[in-house]
């Protein structure tokens, strides 16, 4: 597959997981609305479906048109017949899209690698923390005793670390809490001990590990506002269950609601780091732990969420499913009195050189041949050079879609033949 092919294969995925990602984040939206009072279990579940099928349809999209070649806007897979009408029967805005694929493509892989550059400088971080900072063998010891309470039967550490905003998780085969300095100094010993347990939570269900796939989905898909929405419901129903663990395990849910209230009075700033296993608000955590009274529906809240799925579901019902999603293209047609005869290189000449060369060519809108590609060669390049060549001195009538002028490519094959002169 040739780099235009790839860059559009890439590109097209990309601008479609626009309404695909829109129609995931509201039937997410719904479903939590729905799940209001179900288990923090129940609605991590179905948020962490909904990230994994982000990532998963716009990479089965890009798998199939790499296999089958696909790299322009009409040529959308099954699932992509649900795109709403007005996008892919407007092929002003197509032929826009098409034309700054290549722009698209850099911008997304540019911003991609600065959040994979932050992500990593994020783990050498916590790596050299880990390495680098003392512990307190006091509560190293409570907390590897609790840790066993709760059910860890590997080992745990504990570091203190300045200028932290809050305890922190990180790290899977080998965990580790990192602790402010401010709280072993400042913060009563049983509530410290509460937010120890809490984090232990996090410990025992992998958290971290969820929690790095889901910065690989946000820096894969850092321009779709739903990927965000989606994944910070993720972190703020995972500190629900982490809270569960702790209550649990300590016996009395008010006294990590003090914690909490001791933590957010601290006043310690909202800095996370991009692979912290923490999120959600420390107030309504609060209020849950201590008031764990079912919640009514806002139907306020809901309304706009319940009026962007109408929109798209009538959106998609707008498209039949039995149709192709664009109107059908009428190839491009060569004028062949504009081909000016293709000059024949003198070293084949003189060779002798003979064969067909098959090319694929995009005309654009306004029949000129944009880009070419060797299908199948001669047999001897120079020969091939040549048909490259000769190509870009034809004009086309474009091809078409609903009557109007869109790029297409289109095959033809260029035959060297040596006539013999009579005698010889």
């Amino acid at each position: 597959m040739s780099a235009a092919s790839l860059v559009g294969s890439i590109g097209w995925t990309l601008l479609h997981f626009l309404w695909q990602g829109a129609l995931i984040g509201c039937a997410t939206a719904v479903a939590l609305v729905a799940m209001r009072n179900a288990r923090p279990r129940q609605r991590y579940a179905l948020a962490c479906g909904a990230l994994l099928l982000c990532l998963a349809w716009p990479a089965l999209e890009l798998a199939a048109r790499l296999s089958n070649g696909v790299d322009t806007g009409a040529g959308v897979t099954v699932m992509a017949r649900m795109a709403p009408a007005a996008f892919v029967t407007d092929n002003s805005a197509l032929a826009w899209c098409q034309d700054r694929l290549g722009l698209i493509v850099m911008a997304w892989a540019a911003c991609s690698a600065a959040l994979t550059a932050r992500l990593g400088l994020g783990l050498l971080w916590i790596g050299r923390v880990a390495r680098g900072h003392a512990g307190n063998p006091h509560w190293q010891a409570k907390l590897s005793t609790m840790a066993l309470q709760i059910g860890i039967s590997r080992a745990v550490r504990l570091r203190i670390v300045d200028n932290l905003a809050s305890p922190v998780t990180a790290g899977w085969w080998r965990p580790v809490v990192l602790v402010p300095a401010s709280l072993i100094s400042g913060m009563p010993p049983e509530l410290l001990e509460a937010l120890l347990a809490h984090e232990l939570g996090h410990v025992k269900r992998v958290d971290y590990l969820v929690n790095l796939g889901q910065n690989v989905v946000e820096t894969l898909l850092f321009y779709h506002p739903a990927v965000w929405w989606i994944s910070s419901r993720i972190r703020a129903e995972r500190e629900q269950i982490a809270d569960d663990v702790a209550a649990s395990h300590l016996g009395e849910p008010r006294r990590l609601a003090l914690a909490l209230s001791e933590l957010e009075r601290f006043q310690f700033s909202t800095h996370h780091l991009a692979q912290a296993a923490n999120g959600g608000d420390l107030m309504s955590r609060i209020q849950r732990l201590l008031r764990p009274d079912a919640q009514a529906l806002n139907w306020k809240a809901a309304i706009p969420v319940l009026g962007l799925a109408a929109a798209c579901i009538a959106g998609c019902a707008q498209t039949p499913l039995e149709q192709a999603p664009a109107a059908p293209v009428i190839p491009a047609v060569a004028n062949f009195n504009s081909c000016a005869k293709p000059v024949w290189p003198k070293q084949s000449l003189r060779d002798g050189n003979q064969g067909t060369v098959t090319l694929a060519f995009k005309i654009s809108a306004d029949g000129k041949a944009e880009q070419s590609k060797l299908l199948k060669s001669s047999g001897f390049p120079l020969l091939d050079e040549a048909a490259l060549q000769g190509i870009t001195k034809c004009r086309f009538k474009p091809a078409t879609q609903a009557d109007t002028p869109v790029p297409a490519w289109m095959q033809m094959q260029y035959v060297w033949t040596l006539k013999k002169n009579k005698g010889d």
